[in-house]
């Protein structure tokens, strides 16, 4: 015990007597450590936490078919039949994504929303 204080006082001497080496290290070791707060919050959330369902393991995912491709949209209206004439699944919900310009100051960016 008696080491680790002698070391930690001679490590904060050492730090005082270069404030520039001091300053930098403990923004380094800031941005370090917000950086993997950051990152793992949001890994948290997106693929290590359940989903909020009451069995996420009865989900299933229902596209339409139109001609002789797959996965395609489906109309909302073609939803809304669905929704209505239902007796296999407990609710349904419905979404749609694409591809969009972000548009405003600085260049546009593709999104994908």
């Amino acid at each position: 015990m008696e080491t680790l204080l002698k070391d930690s006082r001679y490590g904060i001497r050492s730090l005082m007597k270069r404030p520039g080496f001091t300053f930098v290290a403990i923004v380094t070791l800031a941005l370090g450590i917000g950086a993997n707060t950051a990152i793992f919050s949001i890994l948290n959330a997106a693929f290590l936490r359940p989903l909020p369902l009451k069995d996420p393991d009865r989900l299933a995912v229902v596209f339409g078919k139109v001609r002789d491709a797959n996965d395609n949209p489906v109309s909302y209206a073609d939803f809304d039949d669905w929704r209505k004439q239902n007796q296999s699944f407990e609710s349904m919900a419905a979404y749609f994504n694409r591809n969009l310009n972000l548009t405003g100051m600085g260049e546009p960016e593709r999104l994908r929303v």
